[in-house]
């Protein structure tokens, strides 16, 4: 009868501990970075959040280095459900989503304080949920720090430099008109293809900030990088709407707080990242020149013109512009 006893009391062990194995959710996260790049670690510490105040229902697997896709076929995977998180730029959904073209823009952002400021408040609130009509449900912006232009030819000193150079941007139109506006040549291309289209000389180089020019190689084959510091767009971290809507209230309280809490996270590591990648590339042989900004600033009134027409769009600047 003892036997009988434990056996029951085995099985009914073992079936709990089956349970609690099938009642966890597997999330998967796709970024771009590589491994131990801010974002991609900031969402591993989103999944370690989710997963102790979920006690143990929801951990997150995150795909770095584009194993998902580059971040174009990624954001549709998203909408259509079959990846539930994205860490993603802002620029690739300008096309879809017309409030994400404004802190898209060139020279928005006074600083990275005030980009901060501003995400943090109001005007972050209402562009995070205009996702929501689109399959999406955006949960928190990651810095992405200050883009620059860099290329394999020469120093760009002046605006003037850049006339008439072949550089990278990302598939949006926003950046298309910006270079174009600064006299040089735009070439939409996915992030992946950029080293080797610099050292092929297809491009003569690309624009990002410093750990993109750190840890995607790009020093390498573009050995000049010129603080323009043109833009300041943020990442974002959204979540399928079809994953997001089988949660309970409960659980998306937990996933919004988790969000928040994991971009405290995020610019502790962009900070000390950026920091670190300049430093990196100076000491590999990098040279680094800083242009007069205003001739950069004044070239954009057309990229404004063109996309900032709808009275939406024009109030979303001038709230922006008003943040102190």
């Amino acid at each position: 009868m003892l036997y009988f006893s434990k056996l029951a009391a085995a099985i009914a062990a073992a079936s709990l501990m089956m349970g609690v194995a099938s009642a966890q959710t597997v999330l998967r996260s796709s970024d771009t970075h590589p491994d131990g790049y801010p974002t991609v670690e900031a969402v591993k510490y989103f999944g370690e959040l989710l997963k102790d105040r979920s006690a143990g229902r929801y951990s997150i697997e995150v795909f770095h280095s584009a194993q998902l896709g580059e971040e174009k076929d990624t954001i549709e995977q998203v909408r259509s459900g079959v990846i539930n998180l994205n860490r993603v730029s802002m620029g690739p959904f300008n096309g879809l989503i017309p409030e994400t073209t404004v802190p898209s823009l060139p020279y928005i952002f006074r600083s990275v304080d005030h980009m901060r400021k501003v995400l943090d408040g109001d005007v972050g609130t209402d562009i995070l949920a205009a996702f929501e009509p689109h399959g999406l449900v955006a949960l928190a912006f990651y810095d992405g720090g200050a883009r620059s232009f860099y290329n394999s030819k020469k120093p760009i000193a002046s605006k003037e430099d850049l006339g008439g150079m072949k550089f990278r941007v990302m598939q949006s139109d926003i950046f298309v008109d910006m270079v174009n506006a600064l006299g040089a040549n735009a070439t939409p291309m996915p992030y992946g293809e950029v080293y080797s289209a610099i050292e092929t000389g297809v491009i003569d180089g690309a624009e990002n900030n410093f750990p993109s020019y750190d840890t995607a190689k790009h020093a390498e084959v573009a050995k000049y990088y010129s603080l323009d510091e043109h833009l300041m767009v943020p990442e974002v971290l959204v979540m399928s709407k079809a994953s997001w809507d089988k949660l309970s209230p409960e659980d998306q309280t937990i996933f919004r707080q988790a969000a928040k809490d994991s971009v405290v996270k995020q610019r502790e590591l962009w900070d000390a990242k950026e920091k670190e990648s300049r430093a990196k590339v100076e000491a590999a042989g990098s040279t680094i020149s800083t242009p007069e900004k205003q001739p950069f600033i004044d070239a954009m009134a057309p990229v404004y013109e063109k996309h900032v027409t709808d009275p939406k769009l024009k109030d979303l600047v001038e709230r922006i512009r008003a943040v102190q």
